[in-house]
């Protein structure tokens, strides 16, 4: 039977760029990070985690054909994607408040719902991300 995740993805358009927002900004650490020649193999996580990791992927070859990659990228930069990843946080208004002081792009403030309260905030590619604290 399944047991937990171990790895999952989050599309972005440039790596570099990617480890500035979720390594800088949002306080992940890098798990690994690794030159194949063909591709890049980059995640992170949340420190102290034990996973899952979150490969920062590009849309590219090997992965998908040139064509395909094109479209993906277009749909990533338009913010389609859909809810890519969800963190949980103790101090929901405080991580709010740093991640702005950090200039990182808010799309829904701080809310108080039946769960906890939660914002949701954009990484520089459009991918959507959500922050709760649970009561």
């Amino acid at each position: 039977m399944l047991k937990g995740i171990n790895i999952t993805n989050v599309l972005v358009l440039d790596q570099t760029e990617a480890l500035e927002f979720y390594v800088g900004k949002l306080g992940l650490e890098v798990s690994n990070d690794v030159d194949f020649g063909f591709m890049r193999w980059l995640t992170v996580k949340v420190p102290g985690s034990h996973g899952p990791d979150i490969l920062l992927e590009v849309p590219a070859p090997p992965g998908m054909d040139p064509e395909t990659a094109a479209q993906v990228r277009e749909i990533v930069t338009k913010g389609a994607t859909g809810f890519t990843v969800g963190f949980i946080t103790t101090d929901a208004q405080a991580a709010f408040d740093d991640l702005k002081a950090k200039g990182v792009q808010i799309t829904d403030e701080p809310t108080r719902r039946d769960y906890g309260t939660d914002f949701g905030i954009r990484d520089p590619f459009g991918n959507h991300i959500r922050i709760v604290q649970y009561h």
